[in-house]
């Protein structure tokens, strides 16, 4: 198991990242959560076993089609939170 604390910055609000994002950590069974921040930017955490968190990395950086990922900032967290939502 592991965490990462992500903070993903581009055109990633009004475009439904957090829903993209929250629909892909569910299908791959990790916990955490996702929130808007007040700086446009996107903030994550998620939490689950790490081949399945590397596969949310990877969807996190390329987002949903009608977004633009330009930079994903990962930090490792030592927090787990069971199931995802959004905040």
């Amino acid at each position: 198991m592991c965490s990462r604390h992500l903070r993903i910055r581009g055109r990633v609000q009004g475009v439904g990242f957090r829903h993209f994002l929250t629909q892909h950590a569910q299908a791959l069974g990790l916990g955490g959560w996702v929130r808007n921040l007040p700086d446009g930017s996107v903030e994550a955490l998620i939490c689950g076993p790490q081949a399945s968190v590397a596969i949310l990395l990877q969807r996190a950086s390329e987002g949903p089609a009608w977004g633009r990922v330009d930079e994903v900032l990962v930090e490792d967290s030592q927090e787990q939170v069971p199931g995802f939502g959004r905040l």
